[in-house]
Formats: structure tokens, sequence, C-alpha cells
């Protein structure tokens, strides 16, 4: 059926998020045409219709900011979800940038014959010779296999379906899971009379959000400038420990390995403290062990103790959904996520290019887009210098 088949003129960028609008308005500014592809109906999805209301961004704006347009002068610091919603909104407007949204791509394959890619939705096929994946990391929800899940009577839900507490005032919640998204949605618990246990399963750095009323993440970026890693994870845990006591008693044990260089390594994030960490002390915030498993009406936990409760909260985080997708590639691993680290995760081979999987937010993400458009711009017209000598 050629009637829907679309030749993309310049590249398809598949996700309309943080990613996608960044890489597009580097291309646009670099005078490259694109095509965003978007499975939802609005832009930056995640942010619209999975994250629960007092969220706010961890890391001060200047962290946080895609290339070429800045936050308006008003936003707070840390700016809220709102902001952030509207900042993308604007600077969607700004760009022009106009996604085909409720476009899921069903698969997307390199046709050797074409030299082109070609992306596939439900209701249309979209060729081009590039191809930028910008689904980024946290595409689907991770739902944990726990056992006896299944015999539970109350309600389990995983954070991107959160919203508040008031959905769960005066209930035993239990909170599986650690990371930022556990720790304020067991503080937004507390906030509404709910009684949040929290499951800690691994090992977790949590790290004050500001030192010496600056940020953490900034004192971090600063200083590793100009020390070693190790040195600048041994200043930042001395600090932590200052501010916030050893989490090792209130059962936050420390990894071994420090906070950066666990970041660099693994990916995983230090939690940067919001408030929770008081409640926990204060015994609001009851921290717990593994599950053993879930019954009718509790959970057993692997120390032996019972306990009933009225709903589970699953924030065990996302994955990438591009294994489901994007076909016959090997430049991801079965994760979904680039076998190449960063910095040169960026660039794959027959005009493939990824923006949003460095494991480094928002900052990661702006430099992808940069590197990326000015790649394809040089393709775009490959030799500016001589083009009116033929």
């Amino acid at each position: 059926n050629d009637a829907n088949c679309v030749w993309v003129d310049g590249p398809i960028i598949v996700g309309a998020g943080p990613s996608g609008l960044a890489t597009s308005a580097c291309l646009t500014q670099q005078g490259v045409p694109s095509l965003i592809l978007e499975k939802s109906d609005c832009l930056a999805s995640l942010w619209q219709l999975r994250t629960y209301d007092r969220l706010k961004l961890h890391l001060p704006k200047q962290f946080c900011e895609l290339p070429l347009l800045g936050f308006p002068h008003n936003f707070s610091k840390y700016p809220t979800k709102h902001q952030f919603i509207s900042y993308l909104e604007s600077y969607a407007g700004h760009f022009s940038i106009q996604p085909r949204f409720n476009q899921a791509v069903q698969s997307a394959d390199y046709d050797h014959i074409l030299g082109s890619w070609r992306v596939k939705t439900q209701d249309s096929e979209y060729i081009s010779r590039w191809l930028i994946t910008a689904t980024g990391e946290n595409a689907e929800p991770v739902i944990p296999d726990i056992p006896g899940i299944n015999k539970f009577n109350g309600s389990v839900v995983h954070t991107s379906s959160y919203k508040s507490g008031s959905e769960f005032k005066n209930q035993r919640v239990l909170v599986i899971g650690c990371g930022n998204s556990g720790m304020e949605v067991s503080l937004d618990l507390c906030r509404y009379n709910a009684i949040p246990h929290m499951v800690v399963r691994n090992t977790v750095h949590v790290l004050p959000r500001e030192m010496f009323g600056f940020s953490t993440f900034g004192i971090a970026m600063a200083l590793i400038k100009w020390f070693p890693l190790w040195l600048v994870d041994k200043f930042l845990l001395l600090v932590a420990n200052f501010i916030l006591g050893n989490t090792d008693q209130v059962g936050l044990r420390r990894p071994k390995t420090g906070p950066i260089e666990l970041k660099n390594v693994t990916g995983k994030t230090p939690v940067l403290d919001v408030g929770a960490l008081s409640q926990i002390k204060s015994g609001e915030i009851k921290v717990m062990e593994g599950v053993k498993e879930i019954t009718g009406n509790g959970a057993k936990f692997v120390d032996g103790q019972e306990t009933e409760i009225d709903s589970i909260i699953l924030a065990t985080g996302y994955k990438s959904n591009v294994p489901t997708w994007l076909k016959g590639c090997d430049f991801f691993n079965k994760d979904g996520m680039p076998k190449t680290p960063f910095p040169n995760g960026w660039k794959a081979e027959k005009g493939l290019y990824t923006v949003g999987f460095t494991r480094r937010g928002l900052l990661g993400t702006a430099s992808d887009a940069v590197k990326i458009a000015r790649d394809i711009a040089r393709q775009w017209r490959p030799n500016d210098s001589c083009s009116n000598s033929h």
C-alpha cells in the first residue's frame, strides 16, 4: 500500500520528549528539516501523564536547559513539573516543532537496497536516510516479578500512575524501591497520614540536595574539573555524613563505591534528599528489608517480619523500549541501551543516531542533540565550499 508511504526529507526522530525536541531544534538551527513521530497525543508524555503532582526537577535549572533556549527568568531554582512542561511547550513553539502525534512506531529497519530506514507506525510507513532514536531510558515502567503479588487484594500501582497521597489517606502502603521516586512518594504519603513501608533491597547513596546553600550536583560538577573522582566522592560522603548523619543506622546502607563513580559505572543515580530522611529517622517512614512474598492482605519480609498492608506502590523505575521496535540492529544491548558508553553512544552506523541514553539526564541529552545535528548537517550539505563549481 503506497498510499501511506511518506518520504521524509530530513531525519525521522522517534519520540517527542525533551530528547526529540532538543535534536529537532538543533537540526532546525543547522537548516535541516526533521519529522518527529510520537506514540501519545502530547509532547513529553512521560512528564505530562506519568509523573506525580509534587515532582520538581532534582537539579537546579541551569543543568536542565535544552540547547538554544533557556528557561524563563521567573522559574524557581528547582522548576516544578508544570513549569518544565510549559518550558517544553514553548520550546516546541519557538522552533516550530510539530510532531506527528498518535504515531506509535511498531518497527524500524534498514533497507539496504534503498539505503534508508523504513519506519512503520499503525497506519503509515515513513522512509528516511536517517533515524534518530529519542525514546529514552524511561520509556516503559519496570514491573518486577514479586512472589504472591497476584494474590494481593489491595491496589498495586507503579509510580508512573501515582499522582498524590490523597488517594491513600490513612492507609498502610508498601513502597517497593528506594530511589528518588520511592523516597519522594513515601514523603508525599506521610503528608496524607498514610504509613509508608519502604522496601530497600539494595544499597543506596543518599546525599543532601544542597550543601552550604549550593546544589550538591553543582558542587560535584565543579570539583570534578579540578580533582580526581575518588577524592570528590570522599568529600561528598564526608559532607553528607555531617549533614545527614550515618544513613546505615536507619537501614539505608551505602554502596562501597562512591556516588559519582557508581553513577558513571552503572548509571545508578544517588538519591538527593528532599525531606524523606528526617521522616525515616522519626519513624514516619518505615524502612523494610526485601520482600519474601506478598499475601492477600500483607507482606512477609526476608527478615521474618510480617505486616498487613492496604496498597502497594512500585517505585521500580523505567527501562528503554528500543528492542521492541528497532529491528536487526546490534548497536543496542538487550536492555535497549547503546553498547558504546558515553560520550560516544550517540552515533551508530547507517544513519542511526541515539539521543537521551547517556544516563546523564538533560545535560547528556543536550550534548547528544548538538553532536547529532552537526553530524547530519555535514551530510545534508556535504561540500558547501565547492557547491557552486559544478
